[in-house]
């Protein structure tokens, strides 16, 4: 072989194997020549037809609740916070606004948010006549509650936790924090939930201490007054899907 001939065999040789290194260390699945380790996937492939099905985390659902479909009631027992010819009492809250956010694959992110007006509290039990309502409506303004002063009744969750009980249904304890009278307190509700179709429902009660909230309890006017602390809550409210 001639000398030019041979130059040229060496020069072809050395673009070919050059060409081959760019390939294997530039290319889509790029690797060492010497190495063992396998081709690293590229980003395009990843995100391509054959790329792992990966679920993304399902989200909350969320519901405004519904004052006009719900039962939201204060158990006032006769010698208690209130009191009026030996009764209870059973005192309303009429107007309340919120939402919930109810996730059934991650219950820890659940939450709850209610507002409730303190002037729309009003007295329900049928053994008292209308005018005896309207003394005691009065009492619970003007004494117990103070609307102009304190208009709105708060609970903000914290944490949410409980566990399935059923299709559909949840046992949860919502903890949180109640403003009442402008006092903030942390307390717990525990509260059966279900869902069906694109409404919840909750249900519970829980109790508060009046003193906890700075609720006077001075005996006044109709001596409607009284000092027993212990109030109790009960609710079964209804929330639509958004």
């Amino acid at each position: 072989m001639g000398f030019a001939k041979m130059c040229a065999v060496i020069l072809c040789v050395g673009f070919v194997a050059g060409a081959m290194s760019f390939r294997l260390t530039h290319g889509r699945n790029s690797f060492s020549a010497n190495s063992n380790d396998p081709p690293l996937l590229s980003a395009s492939l990843l995100s391509g037809p054959d790329a792992p099905n990966v679920a993304p985390a399902p989200a909350a659902q969320r519901y405004r609740l519904d004052a006009g479909q719900s039962k939201f009631i204060a158990h006032a027992l006769a010698g208690g916070l209130l009191w009026f010819k030996g009764h209870d009492h059973l005192v309303a809250v009429r107007e309340f606004t919120g939402e919930a956010q109810v996730n059934p694959d991650s219950i820890a992110t659940s939450s709850l948010r209610i507002t409730a007006k303190a002037g729309s509290m009003v007295e329900t039990s049928t053994v008292f006549t209308e005018p005896q309502k309207q003394i005691i409506d009065k009492e619970l303004r003007e004494i117990v509650l103070e609307p102009a002063k304190y208009p709105d009744i708060t609970f903000q969750s914290t944490t949410v936790a409980g566990q399935k009980a059923g299709n559909d249904q949840y046992d949860l304890k919502i903890a949180g924090d109640l403003t009442l009278h402008g006092v903030t307190r942390a307390i717990t509700i525990p509260t059966r939930v279900t869902l069906s179709g694109n409404e919840l429902r909750a249900q519970g009660e829980f109790s508060i201490d009046r003193g906890d909230f700075k609720v006077k309890a001075t005996s006044a006017m109709h001596g409607l007054i009284r000092a027993r602390d212990k109030v109790k809550f009960t609710f079964d409210i209804v929330g639509h899907r958004l």
